[in-house]
């Protein structure tokens, strides 16, 4: 009867393809393992999770339209531990060279429309879930994460995991689906997602606009590598540089590492890593860099200096850019904002979120979910505005680490007790330090030219003088490729 009744509620809840069998067996998330033993916690589990599934932005449990495609094997998690593990026995020194690591041809993927599409829900909702914890624990301060890097940077982790820690990743990542009539766990090849990463990535760069990932991996000089967990970061990263650092003094390889990934950043990643110790094993960085421009200009000559209001009480003077167009626009009544879409390139765009006069932006940030993004996108018309948005560049960088701890999954993902066996034959192998360093601007250039034909129509004014949301997307897919707050354009 009580399965009966949360079959229906699920159903009603919008969920898709839910299979209550395969829910059944699911094992608890990892961050609510302590809920055992007791009859009661568990039925309150229960509900807590059919709630979750439905309304929430999760992904444990996932409709893969990959499975009729037949790319998903049917395999137990600890399978690969039998296998041979085939690792870079000399991994090139830091001093030795700061070329970019040679790119080793790889297969394309069939299916691509398909697997991006998969691909991008996944790390929209992964990326979803990461922000949500940064702008609850940072709040009244700017915010920018890459959904699109840290879910390649986890990926990329995934591949060096094992047992329990596999089990994890493939649960936090959303990469398992179980079917009603299996027993077995199916499971999406890791390479395949990096690949597919790489095609959104691909499919972001116009003529004008850049989207650029880099990453750095530095291995204790006593160790060797996973050649599988080195092709991995080479898939989803347009650079990488794969080094070996004697870590036996740690200020003197913190010092080696930071200047190194300095220079091959062309300065614009310094100071990431602080508090090497002689034990660590791996230090592990990425970059995303998005620079655009707008697919219609601003016009200089209404750039105006005015107030920024950062809360109910204080402000900064910012230059407000001014533009009068027609935009996409929606005033939406149920989460009290409004949403302007700009163009940048062909295909990648940028959404504004402008919380309503007496809204809050944390109440926005609190229903933002995979779906809320695209029901605003279908539901945007077309309205003649003048839209004034303060001139602004963002850097940003998350440690992985202490944004897992906050999310209460850190000892699961990246804590002392994970196992990372697959990624080298040294003993108590740890990844130590992961880094996302995240870099946003923007040209006031425009790609076309600026229709200056006088418009008798009366506009709607939109002005960004007060905290609001940007969001990034890739649009064939969908990808969040950025995501961020503004609450004080001049820092």
């Amino acid at each position: 009867m009580i399965s009966e009744v949360f079959k229906n509620l699920i159903a009603r809840l919008g969920a898709v393809h839910f299979n209550w069998r395969s829910f059944q067996q699911h094992r608890p998330r990892p961050y609510l393992r302590f809920l055992t033993n007791q009859r009661k916690m568990k039925l309150l589990l229960l509900i807590h999770t059919c709630f979750a599934m439905g309304m929430a932005n999760r992904v444990y449990i996932h409709p893969f339209e990959l499975l009729n495609a037949g790319d998903l094997g049917c395999e137990a998690t600890d399978s690969k531990d039998k296998q041979p593990l085939d690792t870079i026995h000399s991994v090139t020194a830091i001093q030795a060279s700061t070329e970019p690591d040679p790119r080793p041809a790889t297969e394309e993927l069939k299916n691509l429309t398909r697997w991006t599409a998969e691909v991008a829900e996944l790390q929209n909702s992964v990326g979803l879930r990461m922000y949500d914890a940064l702008s609850s624990k940072q709040r009244d301060v700017n915010i920018l994460l890459s959904p699109y890097t840290a879910f390649g940077t986890l990926v990329s982790l995934y591949l060096g995991t094992s047992k329990s820690t596999a089990n994890d990743y493939e649960e936090f990542l959303g990469l398992i689906w179980n079917t009603e009539k299996s027993v077995c766990k199916k499971i999406i090849t890791g390479h395949k997602v990096l690949r597919a990463l790489k095609a959104i990535s691909s499919l972001s760069d116009g003529p004008q606009d850049e989207f650029r990932t880099l990453v750095w991996t530095f291995v204790s000089s006593d160790a060797d590598l996973s050649k599988d967990f080195a092709h991995g970061i080479q898939e989803f990263s347009d650079t990488s540089f794969i080094r070996a650092v004697n870590f036996s003094q740690p200020k003197e390889a913190e010092t080696q590492v930071n200047l190194f990934i300095q220079k091959t950043s062309h300065s614009k990643v310094e100071n990431l890593f602080k508090d090497i110790t002689q034990s660590t094993n791996l230090l592990f960085a990425s970059a995303a860099h998005f620079k655009g421009n707008w697919r219609t200009a601003f016009q200089p000559e209404k750039t105006t200096v005015q107030d920024f209001w950062i809360d109910e009480k204080s402000t900064v003077k910012v230059p407000l850019m001014t533009h009068t167009s027609d935009y996409m626009h929606l005033s939406d009544d149920n989460k009290k904002c409004t949403v302007v879409k700009l163009g940048l390139s062909k295909q990648t765009y940028m959404l504004l979120v402008l919380p309503n006069e007496g809204t809050g932006l944390q109440d926005i940030e609190n229903k933002l979910k995979t779906d809320t993004i695209s029901k605003w996108h279908i539901h945007l018309k077309e309205k003649y505005l003048e839209l004034s948005l303060p001139k602004f560049s963002m850097t940003a960088v998350t440690d992985l680490r202490s944004l897992f701890s906050d999310m209460s999954v850190e000892k699961f993902l990246l804590g002392s007790n994970t196992n990372f066996q697959r990624l080298s034959t040294k003993g108590n192998f740890m990844v130590d330090k992961v880094i996302n360093k995240v870099l946003f601007e923007m040209s006031e250039e425009g790609i076309d030219v600026l229709n200056k034909s006088q418009d008798e129509r009366v506009p709607l004014r939109v002005t960004m003088d007060r905290p609001f949301l940007f969001i990034i997307v890739e649009g064939n897919t969908n990808a969040i490729l950025m995501l961020g707050r503004i609450q004080n354009p001049t820092l």
